[in-house]
């Protein structure tokens, strides 16, 4: 274990010299973070996530905590992604975000198969800071392939095809692929986008579901997540999904569990540093311009 742990460290500091370098030869890249979570632990009512017992997670995450993190790092916006199934949190995070224009938009939760689900989108896609939701394997009772069942939720998400807004959907596994796939068949230009790809396990054993899903338009994958997964899964994404398809993001402060921000973001931007400048753009801010349609705020 420890000889694993000074090969992590190693790869980590190899990572952050290269970035440093090719941060020092070319102008800054900006950034735009598509994967922050917000919350405020200190609310009367709580918040249903993180747990309690988790030390490192269990405290306010609010913009200008985020803000005070990046400072530096030219990060110019953050996308939030609902960590709560309360649907009273959707407004309560356009309420932030509202107050704070690093913010330039939200992936809310709803249910597409819930009766309610058409009010609800109609009523929270009127601030244009609200730009999708995420479904998938995140909460208890959510099952993506279980709703794809019932032609109730089949219709919502033509609902929010039609409505021009985004899925992002999590957890990844072969299950999810199977499901994504599906999702896109029923679908086609619903944009979708699959989060945290590098924690999928044994990603080789489902590399044919990967290619088939690169086959769809309107597909991005964040590669997000990255500590503490190995490069040869960044170069696998890479090559199924290529320079056009990929979006950064942090998953901030959930990281904050496998490592640092700083850490995180050494590692793709060694990464992608030596895919070129203008694959590191497409990574790091113009394909989610495609994939979300969020507009600057600044």
């Amino acid at each position: 274990m420890a000889k694993q742990s000074e090969l992590g460290r190693r790869e980590f500091l190899a990572a952050a010299a290269g970035a440093a370098v090719l941060d020092a030869q070319e102008p800054a890249i900006p950034l735009l973070d598509t994967h922050i979570h917000l919350f405020d632990t200190t609310r009367p009512q709580g918040v249903p996530w993180p747990p309690k017992d988790n030390k490192k997670l269990y405290q306010p995450a609010m913009p200008p905590r985020f803000r005070k993190l990046v400072e530096g790092l030219n990060v110019q916006g953050a996308i939030e992604v609902e960590c709560s199934p309360w649907f009273a949190d959707n407004q309560w995070v356009l309420d932030v975000a509202k107050t704070d224009k690093l913010i330039v938009g939200m992936i809310g939760h709803l249910d597409p198969g819930a009766a309610e689900f058409g009010a609800q989108l109609d009523g929270l896609r009127k601030n244009p800071l609200y730009l999708g939701i995420r479904y998938g394997y995140v909460w208890p009772g959510n099952d993506l392939r279980a709703g794809l069942a019932k032609p109730g939720f089949r219709d919502g998400l033509k609902r929010l095809s039609d409505a021009g807004l985004t899925l992002d959907s999590a957890n990844p596994s072969p299950r999810l692929l199977e499901d994504l796939l599906r999702v896109k068949d029923l679908q086609p230009k619903l944009r979708v986008v699959l989060d945290h790809l590098p924690r999928l396990a044994e990603p080789e054993k489902s590399r044919g579901l990967l290619q088939e899903l690169a086959k769809r338009p309107d597909v991005w994958i964040k590669v997000s997540g990255v500590v503490p997964h190995h490069p040869e899964r960044l170069e696998l994404i890479w090559e199924t999904f290529g320079a056009d398809r990929l979006v950064y993001g942090s998953d901030w402060p959930h990281s904050d569990n496998f490592g640092t921000y700083h850490e995180g973001l050494a590692i793709v931007k060694a990464f992608f540093g030596k895919k070129g400048r203008e694959a590191s753009e497409k990574y790091f801010w113009r394909n989610s311009q495609a994939a979300y349609r969020w507009k600057p705020r600044a």
